[in-house]
């Protein structure tokens, strides 16, 4: 199977969402929906696809703000991290900057907590709990396909910020250290922000990681 990942970099704060599928298929998952509703909602039909669900890898109002809206129009079902879904309830309520929104909530279909395995759209997704960045934060592995879907924890170059409420620096270094010990260095890695990269890259390059912070 050959993975087929749209990259669509969203709103204010260049957010990355992501349609998913496996090569040719007509269903997809999509991965953090952000913002601009329209423009993912043209692309799910351009593409010509079926939304099995939308996978959350965490609540901060930059990866749910357009969540409502695909929802509705779409009827997927969508992937909460169980810790954060009274975020996702009330998501303005925790937008920690004005000039950003109006969002509208959502109570999501499912939870998530880590551990699970999904079936969708015809790929396997193992739940990796991967908290620091937030505290339900969770990453999505593609089963066989080496791929990760890892929101805000590991970045081109970077790390999630720890300054937001629930972030916590050690907890973070953990997540990471985590992935890599679980998954291979070919492992691509799909973040929430910035560039596309692998795990064997941020392993050799990466300077929170080569010289880790003091946190």
């Amino acid at each position: 199977m050959t993975l087929d990942v749209g990259l669509f970099t969203v709103g204010m704060v260049q957010e990355n969402c992501y349609l998913v599928r496996p090569q040719g298929s007509d269903r997809a998952v999509l991965v953090d929906p952000g913002e601009e509703a329209p423009r993912l909602l043209g692309a799910i039909e351009d593409a010509g696809v079926t939304l099995d669900a939308i996978l959350l890898t965490h609540t901060h109002f930059d990866h749910v703000g357009a969540v409502a809206p695909v929802a509705r129009a779409t009827g997927a079902p969508v992937y909460c991290p169980v810790i954060e879904v009274a975020v996702l309830q009330d998501v303005m309520a925790f937008v920690p900057w004005p000039g950003f929104g109006p969002y509208e909530s959502w109570d999501p279909e499912q939870t998530v907590a880590g551990g699970e395995t999904l079936e969708l759209a015809g790929l396997t997704f193992d739940v990796v709990f991967t908290p620091g960045h937030s505290p339900g934060h969770v990453t999505y592995a593609v089963r066989d396909e080496g791929a990760l879907f890892s929101g805000d924890v590991l970045f081109q170059g970077s790390v999630g910020r720890i300054d937001l409420p629930g972030g916590d620096g050690p907890t973070l270094m953990r997540s990471i250290a985590l992935l890599l010990e679980r998954f291979a260095d070919d492992t691509v890695v799909h973040p929430g922000h910035m560039g596309i990269t692998t795990l064997g890259r941020e392993r050799a390059t990466n300077p929170f990681l080569t010289q880790p912070a003091n946190w």
